[in-house]
């Protein structure tokens, strides 16, 4: 009976083993971050919103941008009314008789855009910092914290509103502005964990082959530091854009040919008690749900590429 069972018990054996070594990093990067459902919700939010934002030219019925579409007889209408034109407003008007719809999908296109932008250039500006200074140490390593530590004890709206009140406002500048005030956290994160990494065999081995100090930088330790700079990377879009609308609120950020959406719920807000509340809660909700959907996004990134954080 025993020896009829073994045929079975191994043919278990050998089947499981062939499923585990055909799971390759990416589906267990997958299985891992489907565990949680609100996770995947936010993740199909995320990817629908940027797929709307860069399609706004093809989606909106109307380009908010271009002043010969707009009419002043338009403004403030409410939500479904029909414009002079014919055309519906399904999310309303606002004072310069923009369609709300068409504002906030090219508003998002802009916020996104730019909070993308910017992380990619911080993040490479801080990565590389973080690198040199980890592994160079002595004077090199002092002199980039002594500046990331400089620039982390201001507020970064603090250091952004100082830039823009000097360049002016644009797309450009803001993104400037964005990348000066990200690159430190950057820095500090690829630091701590190049530290870690620098001492171990592996480096030590590559040493002993003589290989040079850029491989062995950028070809052995930096693979090693990007779990950690995904997470804050992906936090840092979402603090990106709220700073860029915050900006744009307060009137520094992008001119008001070219409204984002913190532009938009500027715009909005001194009619807020005058009943006209679509000007500026349709854009605040699109703000709120994005940035939500990012920071749910990375939440769930932390805890698998961390698994020792896992809850």
């Amino acid at each position: 009976m025993l020896q009829a069972e073994l045929p079975g018990a191994r043919a278990e054996v050998e089947s499981l083993a062939s499923l585990q070594h055909a799971e390759t990093p990416l589906k267990r990067f997958v299985a891992l971050y489907a565990e949680s459902r609100l996770a995947l919700v936010a993740a199909g939010v995320l990817v629908l919103i940027v797929a709307a934002a860069i399609a706004a030219p093809w989606l909106a019925p109307q380009n908010p941008y271009d002043l010969q579409q707009l009419d002043v007889l338009d403004a403030r209408l409410p939500p479904g009314e029909k414009s002079a034109a014919g055309m519906t407003f399904w999310l309303g008007s606002d004072a310069q008789g923009r369609d709300m719809l068409s504002a906030i999908l090219y508003g998002l296109r802009i916020s996104i855009g730019v909070g993308a932008i910017a992380t990619v250039a911080a993040v490479a500006i801080g990565l590389s910092l973080g690198l040199v200074a980890a592994y160079a140490g002595g004077r090199t390593e002092s002199l980039v914290m002594r500046v990331v530590d400089l620039q982390l004890s201001f507020p970064s709206i603090l250091i952004a509103l100082v830039l823009l009140a000097v360049v002016g406002q644009g797309v450009d500048k803001i993104i400037v502005a964005l990348i000066t005030v990200q690159w430190a956290y950057y820095a500090r994160t690829v630091r701590s964990s190049a530290l870690v990494e620098r001492n171990k065999e592996y480096v030590e081995a590559a040493r002993c082959l003589r290989l040079s100090s850029a491989r062995i930088l950028f070809r052995h330790i930096m693979p090693n530091c990007l779990p950690p700079l995904i997470v804050v990377a992906t936090v840092q879009v979402a603090h990106a854009i709220a700073l860029e609308a915050t900006l744009s609120f307060l009137g520094l950020g992008l001119p008001i040919t070219q409204p984002s959406l913190g532009l938009l719920i500027a715009n909005g807000f001194s009619y807020m008690l005058s009943g006209k509340y679509w000007i500026s809660f349709y854009p605040g909700v699109a703000l709120l749900v994005t940035i939500m959907a990012i920071n749910l996004v990375a939440d769930q990134l932390r805890d698998v590429l961390n698994p020792r954080l896992a809850r």
